[in-house]
């Protein structure tokens, strides 16, 4: 395959279509950057309200201002163990594939600008490790962050998930 045939396939996306600014936050030490226009807002913790039947990575539901959101818990979702909610723990408001959620993560770091030479593809791991939630890995200093896909985040069941959670469907 070709590299333009790759990026209409959407299996690849050049360095410079992900260069941009990106909010980093931190699951555990490992630091990651979300694209700025996929975040809608930054709020410190609240009381999330459990959701029976929902699987565990969908922590329940807030209510911000009026509008019922699902929590999802990021490190449950990339079976990194549980968010212990600190001080420092916040919830990334993002809308993405239809969808307004809350991405619950330990900290939030800093927004940086990551040219498109400074974004690597994402390196393969094998069969056994699933990195298509992953756009590339940014180099900023001696610090690698790994920049998420959050649409593809948020695919199939877990926007399923996520809808029945906010009562949606």
């Amino acid at each position: 395959m070709t590299t333009e045939s790759l990026e209409h396939s959407g299996l690849h996306t050049s360095a410079d279509a992900r260069a941009g600014k990106y909010l980093t936050f931190f699951l555990n030490t490992e630091e990651y950057g979300l694209g700025i226009l996929k975040v809608q807002e930054i709020i410190g913790r609240q009381p999330i309200t459990p959701v029976p039947r929902t699987p565990s990575y969908i922590r329940g539901v807030i209510n911000l201002r009026g509008r019922i959101i699902p929590i999802m818990d990021l490190k449950r979702k990339f079976d990194m163990g549980d968010t212990t909610l600190t001080e420092e723990s916040c919830i990334i408001v993002t809308q993405t594939v239809g969808v307004m959620m809350g991405v619950l993560v330990d900290k939030v770091s800093e927004v940086l600008n990551i040219n498109g030479q400074d974004i690597e593809d994402t390196p393969s791991f094998g069969t056994a490790v699933d990195t298509a939630f992953l756009l590339g890995v940014g180099k900023t200093g001696d610090r690698v962050k790994l920049l998420l896909d959050i649409d593809r985040t948020v695919t199939g069941e877990t926007l399923n998930d996520l809808k029945k959670a906010a009562g949606q469907i």
